[in-house]
């Protein structure tokens, strides 16, 4: 390894969006980077690959970026002079519901809220406390515990979030529409709607929606990091792929090592430089449920009763809200549901690079128990052709991936989980442990930055961003060392 033999001031080991925005401040503050990443393409879950047919480009894990285009870190950088481009659609979010019009999310607070009938103020009211300084309070709910900017905001969000997205929509709302995009919403938080903190996960996407409209990216996913690891360049971040560390003695002669990585993975490869106690508590550390995703090369577009379904980036599949909060919970009982919550992107949609002219790309994922070797392709077109009849005539071929093939794909997706772990009251602000410092390790030289860490999943590079903050505070006092 021709590194080995350098020294540097900061290695990073993974080189998802965390992983790179923490090389990204490291470097732009003056200090020398080293990038390892062990598969032979960078940007952990924001890869993109051919995976039906030639001509059909699939995003292999995240499509659909609302945390992406708002992140108070990556929007600083000059991604877009580097390649990035955001493609906004007309809607973030479409719901179909049975023998009904679809809700959909727009930008416009006013003009989702006029399609819900009877809960048209309600929704209205519950929205537009958080509406007047948005980015404020994202950039609040991206932080670790601490001093925010906005105090009172981010205390009113907390208020309301820490409630459960059942308790909250029922309290809040009278019809199925209104509670239903709800349901929607909290599904992201992969957990069963009656826990606490579910409300924020239902809140925080809403007020995305109507912030942002979500955004693809165009060339697929892939160009987040393809980005990221040109504007790295200008900075001399070296980047070297296709190198799995299995070892401490393997790297080279740093100040710090910051870990993109699983929890699990950290305590492998810090057995002799980390206290056995901590390695203990962070294998006790809880991933949660994983997903089953499916990806098609289709002769046209999804074709959805409500055909406004297709000015959204993303449709919420699972009905009405207590099909959805069933369905969840039947994954946390490790029971996989008939009628599966499930997430759709139509990136061609917008993107019309991403398949042959006239031709389309389909990708949803379902939640399942964590491990889950079941091959839910039947379920999953089924859920879609309840709402999009005719679905099934349209596919020209389909790839599967269970959570083991998550978890080759990415080792930090433990058990097929996505987002770096459960977000539960334990969990969402004390990950991967309760530490003053949730970054650090008690090894000086030793930090992570993953979404096993504040503020979470998501591909916001946040993770990266407050890790490497940490960092640069005692950087200076940290003496260039060499694991032997």
């Amino acid at each position: 390894m021709e590194y080995s033999s350098k020294e540097y001031d900061v290695c990073v080991i993974g080189s998802g969006p965390n992983g790179l925005s923490a090389a990204a401040l490291f470097a732009s503050s003056g200090y020398s980077v080293l990038v390892l990443e062990a598969s032979d393409t960078i940007g952990g879950g924001v890869r993109s690959k051919e995976l039906t047919l030639p001509g059909f480009l699939h995003d292999v894990c995240s499509a659909a970026h609302p945390m992406g285009i708002l992140s108070p870190f990556l929007k600083t950088l000059p991604l877009d002079k580097h390649g990035l481009e955001w493609i906004e659609p007309p809607a973030s979010v479409a719901h179909p519901l049975d023998g009904e019009r679809a809700v959909l999310l727009k930008l416009s607070l006013e003009e989702t809220a006029e399609d819900l009938g009877i809960d048209r103020k309600a929704y209205h009211n519950l929205l537009s406390p958080f509406l007047k300084n948005p980015e404020g309070l994202i950039s609040d709910a991206l932080a670790p515990l601490g001093i925010p900017k906005h105090p009172f905001l981010l205390a009113r969000f907390g208020l309301s979030g820490i409630r459960s997205a059942e308790s909250i929509a029922n309290g809040s709302f009278k019809g199925e529409r209104a509670k239903a995009l709800f349901a929607g919403c909290a599904g992201h938080s992969i957990l069963p709607l009656n826990r606490a903190l579910t409300g924020a996960l239902g809140l925080l996407f809403s007020i995305t929606g109507h912030t942002k409209s979500w955004p693809v990216v165009a060339g697929g996913s892939q160009m987040i990091a393809k980005s990221l690891e040109s504007y790295l360049k200008t900075l001399n971040v070296e980047i070297k792929t296709s190198q799995r560390v299995e070892s401490l003695r393997q790297l080279p002669k740093t100040r710090a090592v910051i870990f993109d990585t699983s929890p699990d993975q950290l305590a492998t490869l810090g057995e002799g430089a980390l206290s056995s106690s901590y390695i203990k508590r962070i294998k006790s550390y809880r991933y949660g449920p994983g997903v089953f995703k499916m990806d098609w090369a289709l002769d046209g577009p999804i074709p959805w009763s409500d055909p406004r379904c297709l000015e959204a980036s993303t449709v919420h599949l699972g009905g009405k809200f207590s099909e959805i909060a069933a369905s969840e919970a039947d994954v946390w009982k490790g029971k996989h549901p008939e009628k599966p919550y499930m997430l759709v992107v139509q990136q061609s949609q917008f993107d019309r690079k991403r398949a042959p002219q006239g031709k389309h790309t389909g990708y949803a994922y379902c939640h399942v128990p964590a491990g889950s070797d079941l091959d839910l392709t039947d379920v999953l077109e089924k859920q879609i052709e309840r709402f999009a009849p005719g679905f099934k005539d349209r596919i020209l071929a389909r790839h599967a991936m269970k959570t083991e093939d998550f978890y080759r794909y990415n080792s930090n997706y433990v058990g097929g989980a996505i987002t770096g772990g459960v977000a539960d009251l334990t969990q969402a602000f004390f990950r991967p442990i309760a530490r003053i410092n949730p970054y650090g390790t008690p090894n000086p030289h030793l930090y992570i930055c993953s979404a096993s860490t504040p503020p979470g999943g998501g591909v916001h590079g946040m993770c990266g961003y407050h890790a490497a903050k940490s960092v640069l505070k005692k950087i200076h006092t940290l003496k260039p060392v060499r694991y032997n």
